[in-house]
C-alpha cells in the first residue's frame, strides 16, 4: 500500500487525511480545546498526579494559548498518531483506487473493483466509529467509549478510567483492517490498477458474484470482527483482574477460549488459503492431533455448560451465561451474563460465543472440508489420515494453491 502511495504520488493525500483525522479526534476527545482566553502562551510538563493513577498518562503536555488549550497525553498521544497514520493510508489508497475505476471504467471487472474500494475505506470506517474515544479526556467520546465497552464485555465507566484500552483497541483494529486491504491488494491489484507494475498479475480470473462467494464473505468479516473484539477483550479484563495472580481457570479462559479461538479466526478470515495450505498437510501428525483437540475443547467449553466449579473460576460458557440469566442459581452453573438482556448481549453471544466455537468445532470436526469452503477452493484427493480426513500431499497443495 505504501508503494502504491509512492508510485501513485499520493504520500501528500495521506498526510493530509491523516493531519485531519488527527485533528478531528483530538478535537471530539478533548484534547484540543478551542476558546478565547487573555492570557498568553505557557507550556507545561506535568510528570504525574499525586494520587498516582493512570501512570500511561505522563509525561505530559497542557498548551495554552489565546485560542485555546491542547492536552497531550503520552499513551493516548502515541495511539492517536499511530491511528490516524493507518486512516490516513487506507483511506488515501481507497480514493486513488476509485478515481482510476472512474477513469477506467472496466465494466469487465467492475465488481471485484468496486468490491475493492469499497473495502478501502475499511480502515477509516473502523476508526471513524471510535473517533476520539482512544484520545478522550471528557466524556466528549463517550459513545465511542461505549461501543468499545459493549465490543469487549466492559463498562463505559471503567473504559474512561483505564483509557489505554482504548488506544490499544484502536491501534488493533485498524492496524487488522489495513493488514485485510494489504492483502486484497496483493491478490486483486492488477484488477484495481491494471496499469501499475508493483502489482503481480494473475493468471486466473476472480470468481463471480455468486451466492456462496457472498456467503463465505460475510463469514470472514463477521470472524475478524468477533475474532478481534474477542482477543482484546482479555486486555480489559486485565483492567479489572491482575494477571499476575490470576487463577489457572482464568488463564484457560483468557488463552484458549479468547486468544487461541480468536486469533485461529482471525487468521482463517484474513488468508485462509495460506492456513489452509499450512494445516492441511499437518492434520494425520500428533501436532494436527493436539490442535484439533484444542479447538474442540475450546468450542465446547465456550459454546455449552460448563460445571459449577469451573464456571466459577471463570470458565463459563453460552450455556452458563443462559442459565444465569434464566434465575438458575452458580450451584448449578448459573453465571450472570456481563449485559442484561438486550442487543449487546444477543451480539455477544451470537458473535463472540457461538460463531467462534461453531467455526473451532468445524475446523476441529471436519478441517479439510471447512478450511477448503472459506478459503474457495475445491478438495484435492489424498491419502486419508485421522478420522477419515483427506491429506493432501505438498505437491497438490502447491500446484492448487498456485
Amino acid at each position: 500500500m505504501r508503494g502504491y502511495l509512492r508510485r501513485s504520488h499520493g504520500v501528500g493525500l495521506a498526510v493530509f487525511i491523516a493531519v485531519a483525522y488527527a485533528l478531528g479526534s483530538m478535537l471530539v476527545g478533548g484534547m484540543l480545546v478551542l476558546a478565547h482566553y487573555t492570557g498568553g502562551y505557557s507550556v507545561l510538563l506535568i510528570t504525574g498526579n499525586a494520587l498516582g493513577l493512570q501512570n500511561w498518562n505522563y509525561p505530559g503536555l497542557l498548551i495554552e494559548a489565546p485560542w485555546g488549550f491542547i492536552e497531550l497525553p503520552f499513551f493516548a498521544t502515541i495511539s492517536m498518531v499511530l491511528v490516524s497514520v493507518g486512516v490516513g493510508i487506507g483511506m488515501a489508497v481507497a480514493l486513488l483506487l476509485g478515481v482510476q475505476l472512474i477513469r477506467e471504467h472496466r465494466r469487465s471487472s467492475g465488481r471485484p473493483t468496486a468490491t475493492g474500494a469499497i473495502a478501502g475505506l475499511t480502515p477509516a470506517l473502523i476508526a471513524l466509529v471510535t473517533l476520539g474515544a482512544c484520545c478522550s479526556t471528557t466524556l466528549a467520546a463517550t459513545a465511542g467509549v461505549g461501543l468499545v465497552a459493549q465490543a469487549s464485555g466492559s463498562s463505559t465507566s471503567n473504559l474512561l478510567f483505564n483509557n489505554w484500552y482504548l488506544g490499544v483497541f484502536q491501534i488493533v483494529v485498524v492496524f487488522v483492517a489495513l493488514l485485510a486491504q494489504e492483502l486484497l491488494l496483493r491478490v486483486y491489484g492488477n484488477l484495481f490498477a491494471a496499469h501499475d507494475p508493483g502489482f503481480a498479475t494473475r493468471d486466473d480470473e476472480p470468481r463471480r458474484l455468486d451466492r456462496r462467494a457472498v456467503a463465505v464473505g460475510a463469514l470472514r468479516a463477521s470472524l475478524v470482527a468477533a475474532g478481534v473484539t474477542w482477543v482484546l477483550a482479555v486486555l480489559a479484563d486485565w483492567t479489572v483482574t491482575n494477571p499476575s495472580s490470576a487463577s489457572a481457570a482464568l488463564w484457560f479462559n483468557w488463552l484458549v477460549e479468547h486468544w487461541f479461538l480468536g486469533g485461529f479466526a482471525v487468521l482463517a478470515a484474513l488468508d485462509p488459503r495460506t492456513l489452509r495450505r499450512w494445516s492441511l498437510p499437518t492434520i494425520a501428525t500428533a501436532r494436527g492431533v493436539v490442535l484439533r483437540a484444542t479447538l474442540l475443547v475450546g468450542a465446547g467449553t465456550l459454546a455449552l455448560w460448563v460445571p459449577p466449579p469451573l464456571a466459577g473460576a471463570g470458565v463459563e460458557g453460552f450455556g452458563n451465561e443462559l442459565l444465569g440469566l434464566l434465575g438458575v442459581p452458580a450451584s448449578l452453573g448459573g453465571v450472570s451474563p456481563v449485559f442484561p438482556w438486550g442487543a449487546a448481549l444477543v451480539l455477544r453471544w451470537l458473535f463472540q460465543y457461538l460463531l467462534l466455537a461453531g467455526f473451532a468445532a468445524c475446523v476441529a470436526l471436519a478441517p479439510q472440508r471447512t478450511l477448503d469452503w472459506v478459503a474457495e477452493a475445491e478438495s484435492v484427493p489424498g491419502p486419508t489420515g485421522v478420522g477419515g480426513v483427506n491429506v493432501p500431499n505438498a505437491a497438490a497443495i502447491s500446484l492448487k494453491a498456485r
